[in-house]
């Protein structure tokens, strides 16, 4: 199955405007503090993610008419992954409604796909993805393509006469 286009506002990034380059970051309110005798406590008050894409391509994203004042829906094509025993999940995060996470598991040296099913969270939050066991199996690994709430600016870019191309970059934090 083809992987679906990002999104940003409900808006697709069409591959003429570039193919998106992703990247998520773990932002939080946390702190290393040391005790009186040396040892690290660390402190975790809340965590968030953060990310940018940017592309190059034959025309811009579109994105212009999006309303930038509140939070947009951004539905990512960056894989998230969980490895471990199995045969259940608790997904980090909460994936795209239009894709289903998956499961593969490792086979002596090879991940091979597992149909697997997923329960969403309350709320439409993360929920379990439940992989079944496979003989020979010494790893298994739940995946997904994340959806967040973030808050973006509009995309800065630039445009090349003399190639006709046309870069462009967002930074978001989520809501």
């Amino acid at each position: 199955m083809a992987l679906p286009p990002l999104m940003l506002g409900g808006v697709p990034i069409v591959l003429h405007a570039g193919a998106p380059e992703e990247s998520i970051e773990p932002i939080g309110g946390n702190s290393l503090l040391r005790m009186s005798g040396g040892a690290a406590v660390k402190q975790q008050h809340w965590s968030r993610s953060a990310g940018s894409i940017n592309g190059a391509g034959w025309m811009p994203p579109g994105l212009e008419g999006l309303e930038y004042t509140g939070p947009l829906e951004l539905r990512s094509t960056k894989v998230q992954n969980q490895a471990g025993a199995g045969p259940t999940f608790n997904l980090a995060g909460t994936p795209r409604p239009d894709y289903a996470p998956w499961g593969m598991a490792l086979v002596g040296r090879d991940w091979v796909d597992v149909p697997s099913s997923y329960e969403p969270g309350e709320d439409g939050g993360p929920g379990v993805l439940t992989i079944p066991p496979v003989p020979g199996a010494t790893l298994y690994m739940a995946s997904w393509l994340p959806v967040f709430s973030v808050f973006a600016n509009k995309p800065g870019g630039s445009q090349s006469a003399a190639t006709a191309n046309h870069s462009w970059s967002i930074t978001w934090e989520e809501a």
